[in-house]
């Protein structure tokens, strides 16, 4: 990552959806490691909330964030894996304007170095919905952790150059 002091950083707010059948807030780590990431990066922790592995309430959820004016992204926690009960890029999809196709195969990549051939299970992936950054991160807290830390942060920190997707903000309602 190259950034430049030149640039003031630009706080944005940021939700956090945990999709598990199992987790609460107190058992919820992958979610608890994204907000305080978030906050500690200077962004401001819209929301967080949980909800069941469940399309039509993952796709609930995000739809009243993407209408919300004062939440910038979406970072989404668990249901990219291949089970049947894993629902997440097919609830997300379908809400998306435009997809981010580098994302996961970027994400897939780093992760490669982590945990080996394991990383083809993630269907995680990015995109725009209703100007409105969404990524969708796999459940464990290392997947959470790579995502924001070797991805996500810099592309929401307008102080990235050469590019980032802040400054990309203004011009997505074009």
């Amino acid at each position: 990552m190259s950034s430049s002091n030149k640039r003031a950083f630009k706080p944005l707010g940021i939700a956090v959806l945990t999709i598990s059948d199992s987790r609460t807030e107190a058992t919820d780590k992958s979610g608890a490691l994204l907000a305080e990431r978030i906050t500690a990066a200077g962004h401001r922790l819209s929301a967080k909330v949980i909800v069941k592995d469940d399309i039509y309430a993952i796709r609930a959820q995000v739809s009243v964030w993407i209408a919300e004016l004062d939440v910038d992204a979406v970072v989404t926690t668990g249901g990219t894996g291949v089970t049947g009960r894993d629902g997440t890029p097919e609830a997300v999809r379908a809400l998306l304007d435009k997809e981010i196709e580098g994302f996961g195969e970027m994400f897939r990549s780093l992760s490669y170095e982590e945990i080996g051939t394991s990383t083809l299970q993630s269907r995680c992936l990015a995109g725009v919905a209703n100007a409105t950054y969404v990524f969708c991160l796999p459940g464990s807290s290392g997947a959470c952790a790579t995502g924001w830390d070797r991805l996500i942060s810099a592309q929401l920190d307008f102080r990235t150059r050469p590019c980032n997707l802040v400054e990309l903000m203004p011009r997505l309602r074009e």
